[in-house]
């Protein structure tokens, strides 16, 4: 799977995109987060509120508890905001 990481949180884990395989035990959009926040501590801080992060898979919008699958592009995003 394709994981994207867009504004403060590619600063926070250092990189803005990497390819995995989907993380044993891991099924849905929360899982992928909890397993991203244990990898070191850049991913730690990034994913500590993950209340606040938005998430796209496959270009749509997803609440946390869609299911994933090998071959998602899966984008975590802070809130937008308009002005």
């Amino acid at each position: 799977m394709k994981v994207l990481y867009f504004a403060w949180l590619k600063e926070k884990t250092g990189t803005s995109q990497e390819e995995l395989d989907l993380p044993e035990g891991v099924s849905d959009v929360e899982g992928l987060m909890h397993w991203l926040r244990d990898r070191d501590n850049g991913f730690a801080s990034a994913f500590s509120k993950d209340a606040l992060i938005r998430v796209a898979v496959n270009h749509e919008y997803v609440e946390q508890d869609h299911v994933l699958a090998n071959g998602d592009e899966v984008a975590f995003f802070p809130p937008v905001t308009g002005g």
